[in-house]
């Protein structure tokens, strides 16, 4: 089994930052990518960021140029710096991983409330 706790959520004036972690633990073999995912009340479930391999990143649309992911592969963590928030960056985060070797499994953490006031 697989957990991922993610921390780092709160409340944020617009202008401001904030870094989100997500650290993985348990059965991990291999992890193939590390990434996040929100969700906004009403919106269906959008691409943050994601990483692989611990180089490779991929950004949505409306977060490049403001939030960077990184991640640690001796911690088995991924982070996500976030600046220059917005309120339509109000969301709950779910980090996201990849697993396996031949068979993969997607194992996704409980979410963190990000909230931008303006």
């Amino acid at each position: 089994q697989v957990q991922l706790v993610e921390s780092g959520g709160g409340l944020v004036q617009a202008g401001g930052s904030l870094r989100l972690s997500c650290a993985a633990s348990g059965s991990i073999f291999s992890i193939i990518t590390m990434g996040w995912y929100r969700r906004a009340p009403g919106k269906q479930r959008e691409l943050v960021a994601t990483i692989t391999g611990g180089a490779s990143t991929k950004y949505g649309d409306s977060v490049k140029g403001r939030f960077t992911i990184s991640g640690d592969n001796a911690k088995n963590t991924v982070y996500l710096q976030m600046n220059s928030l917005k309120p339509e960056d109000t969301a709950v985060y779910y980090c996201n991983a990849v697993i396996g070797t031949i068979v993969t499994m997607d194992y996704w953490g409980q979410g963190t409330q990000v909230t931008v006031s303006s």
